[in-house]
């Protein structure tokens, strides 16, 4: 009898352990390691002579379509942006570098969180060919050399699953919750703003947005802003105006990236109708990054 091996193009995932999920040393664990995986410092005015805030923002943003247009794990972002982040902090780049340095960061964090890795072939394409993948195989050494081998970063999404458990949040409501947690999370990602804030600030302010944008406040006391915010800063151990601080701050780049989508949508509808009238060259990226290197 011949035996055939059937691969789903769906990945399976192991459930959630409850013994890790509930165990408050593991938690603890995580807040206490997690500096060692921020930046060094804010490394536009001490290290990076080249390279803009706004600049490091269009690739963040080019990152995370790339990884949306691969339906990557949701950890691969926010984890190829550590290691972005964490490049800066230590060496100096030219700008022209700065989107190859960007694809060698997905590929770094898909190896390590994807069960199907995104190739390297895949990672020169959407940079409309502009690197090969030497230079990208080159530059995944130089990285790696650079964060000295430390790959497995303490990133905002290990702290949501142990945040929300110890949260009285309805259990039909948890899906939901934690996506729009993870979607604050990726979009303070693309914020340098927010870079040096440590990973758990991010998810307990991401998390505090979620649920008040939600409105679970109206079926449970307790989850009003005020007594949330107290709630989530004794759970990380995190001082309670800091981190109300930073939820609002995730609330205002919320709102700016709201209103950028809508002048982006309107700037489309200007170009398409330029577009019937005169041929203009177009990236085949998600996002066009070619102005960095200009």
């Amino acid at each position: 009898m011949e035996l055939y091996c059937l691969e789903s193009d769906i990945a399976v995932r192991a459930l959630p352990d409850p013994n890790i999920l509930y165990d408050d040393r593991v938690l603890q664990s995580l807040l206490t390691i997690e500096d060692r995986f921020l930046p060094q410092c804010s490394y536009f005015q001490r290290v990076q002579k080249d390279i803009q805030p706004y600049m490091r923002r269009m690739v963040a943003g080019w990152m995370h379509e790339v990884c949306e247009e691969e339906k990557s794990n949701e950890d691969v972002f926010p984890l190829a942006i550590n290691y972005l982040d964490r490049f800066l902090a230590v060496m100096p780049t030219r700008k022209s570098y700065l989107q190859l340095l960007g694809a060698v960061c997905i590929f770094l964090a898909s190896k390590l969180k994807d069960c199907r890795q995104l190739s390297a072939e895949t990672l020169c394409m959407y940079t409309d060919n502009s690197i090969t993948t030497q230079e990208l195989l080159d530059w995944e050494l130089v990285v790696l050399g650079k964060l000295k081998w430390n790959m497995a970063s303490v990133i905002p999404n290990d702290f949501i699953e142990h945040i929300i458990r110890r949260l009285p949040l309805p259990k039909d409501k948890l899906p939901m919750v934690r996506k729009h947690t993870q979607t604050f999370i990726a979009l303070c990602a693309t914020d340098d703003r927010l870079a040096m804030n440590p990973p758990s600030m991010i998810a307990t302010g991401s998390l505090g947005a979620a649920v008040c944008g939600l409105q679970l406040d109206h079926s449970d006391q307790r989850l009003s802003r005020d007594n949330l915010t107290d709630l989530l800063a004794k759970i990380t151990n995190t001082e309670v105006d800091c981190l109300r601080a930073c939820q609002e701050q995730i609330e205002r780049v919320l709102t700016t990236s709201l209103q950028q989508g809508q002048q982006d949508g309107q700037e489309t509808g200007v170009r398409a109708g330029n577009k019937a009238r005169k041929q203009q060259d177009q990236s085949s990226t998600p996002t066009d990054v070619r102005d960095v290197n200009l």
